[in-house]
């Protein structure tokens, strides 16, 4: 599964921004290379960086965003920390060796302008499905349904985690196509911090537990203390993976404005730039210092005041985490049409994505009211027709295409459709057609509305509505506007934190 060069994945955490700025450390190695100078420190960079196998991603994947008219694209990028005691990081973290779980996550999008971005962070205890992963000996997993996120990095045991198990949950889960993935570990967070010379943080109040000791104020902090105040949640407010993630978005904020202040010098650029790539792995598209000084430049021009940080609408569950819905399809859905969390497009004027922007409705909902025509004016409504949403939806894929079915099921979530199945692929054909069980025959036609030439027909065997999906529309996505807020819905607005914001603000859960 893995290809090591030197180290393994973790605390993505100082990942996340810390690629925001690597950019300086990459346009230092480019030009190094370039030059010829500083050839053989490339080549220890180079030397220095883990990659994945791609062989475990999924073959059926969403689509890429969408491109602007100037040619650019919205960026996925899945960060990952890796809790792992193995290979020294047990002198670090504690406990014994082993495989470990995915307990940091954040899913950067970097918008088509390359000037914006917001960081997704995604609960370790979050209850998800996990699709088909790889496995050692080769053969695949079957889906499990409500499982804990971060145990997609455990399935199949590899000694560095599974980071392809984890992408195709998160693109089975968001609907967002995963461009890159990067891990990071315990030793690399550290030295990483202590590359800067240590990071501005707030500690909330004073902390001794599990051998963790902080002292409340502001502080600076570096190698294990840095690594202590973005792992602990024991100590702080409820003790809950909630409060540590606004700790960790506090942390990689701060970072960023650290390493924009000292500025892209070599002496700042290359000591961060050994550890950093001494640190990671990554997917093989990123798996040398030239592809992610490249990559990494692409992002250099993105303010701290342009970045946000969200967690995903979220509410416990017992002891673990339920999205709540239809706010986080809501998030999910302006992501995958590239605009910012209240609605708003990035891209200058004249460089719009192609998809217009969709119909608004009341702040706070994320698919069409009540009877509501799914493709009539903004504004309009047919008084009379009922709630298709509330009807069960199942989906075939008769297109040919990979991944047909999957890319609808997502839109059609996203229209406010709350059961939606996936069915089998089918013979090929070259038209959609809905087929509906008896009483459901308006609803058949709301459904069709959002596939133009779409043939609406009564289906004895259906329960509720059957979407067969032909050539026509291959790509599975919806031609009518998908209804997002006006405004920022609750879910999301109470859990998004400005990169810009005080050091010391909402830094706890509970």
């Amino acid at each position: 599964m893995m290809t090591d060069k030197s180290g393994s994945a973790a605390s993505s955490r100082g990942t996340g921004r810390r690629l925001a700025r690597i950019a300086g450390a990459t346009a230092a190695v480019l030009v190094l290379a370039t030059a010829g100078a500083g050839a053989w420190f490339y080549h220890r960079l180079d030397q220095n960086i883990s990659t994945f196998s791609a062989d475990g991603i999924a073959t059926s994947r969403p689509p890429a965003g969408p491109t602007t008219k100037g040619g650019g694209r919205p960026v996925n990028i899945l960060l990952l920390g890796s809790d792992t005691r193995s290979d020294g990081n047990g002198d670090l973290g504690g406990g014994e060796e082993g495989v470990g779980h995915s307990d940091t996550a954040i899913l950067l999008h970097v918008y088509a302008d390359h000037r914006h971005a917001v960081g997704v962070s995604i609960p370790r205890d979050t209850l998800v499905t996990v699709p088909s992963c790889k496995l050692p000996n080769g053969t695949w997993t079957s889906e499990r349904t409500n499982q804990m996120f971060n145990s997609a990095f455990t399935v199949g045991l590899y000694p560095q985690g599974n980071p392809a198990c984890t992408q195709n949950t998160v693109e089975a889960l968001t609907g967002l196509r995963v461009d890159h993935t990067i891990v990071v570990d315990f030793k690399g967070f550290a030295a990483m911090t202590d590359a800067v010379h240590g990071v501005d943080v707030c500690v909330p109040n004073d902390v001794d537990s599990y051998g963790i000791r902080l002292t409340k104020g502001r502080r600076t902090l570096s190698g294990q203390q840095a690594l202590d105040y973005v792992r602990a949640r024991h100590g702080f407010g409820d003790g809950s993976d909630i409060g540590r993630m606004k700790r960790q978005q506090a942390f990689l904020s701060s970072l960023i404005k650290k390493v924009q202040g000292q500025g892209f010098d070599l002496t700042t650029l290359l000591p961060l730039a050994d550890a950093a790539t001494r640190s990671l792995t990554v997917d093989e598209e990123l798996g040398s210092a030239m592809k992610l000084a490249t990559f990494a430049q692409s992002l250099q021009d993105i303010k701290l005041a342009d970045i946000s940080f969200v967690t995903v609408p979220w509410e416990y569950a017992g002891a673990r985490v339920a999205l709540v819905h239809p706010d986080v399809d809501t998030l999910w859905e302006l992501l995958r049409q590239d605009r910012t969390l209240d609605g708003q497009a990035t891209a200058p004027a004249g460089t719009a994505t192609p998809s217009a922007p969709a119909a608004p409705t009341p702040s706070g909902t994320a698919s069409p009211s009540a009877g509501a025509s799914p493709s009539a004016t903004p504004g309009q409504t047919r008084a009379a027709e009922p709630d298709a949403t509330a009807v069960p939806v199942t989906v075939h894929n008769a297109s040919g295409a990979t991944g047909t079915a999957g890319r609808a099921a997502t839109a059609l979530k996203a229209h406010g459709y709350r059961e939606v199945v996936l069915g089998a692929n089918t013979k090929g054909r070259n038209t959609t057609t809905v087929g509906y069980s008896p009483g459901h025959k308006a609803a058949a036609e709301q459904l069709a509305a959002l596939y133009p030439g779409a043939t609406v027909r009564p289906d004895a065997d259906a329960d509720g509505l059957v979407l067969t999906l032909g050539q026509d529309h291959a790509s599975g996505d919806t031609s009518g506007p998908v209804a997002l807020p006006s405004g920022i819905p609750t879910g999301i607005s109470s859990n998004t934190r400005p990169a810009d914001s005080d050091l010391c603000a909402d830094l706890s859960y509970g």
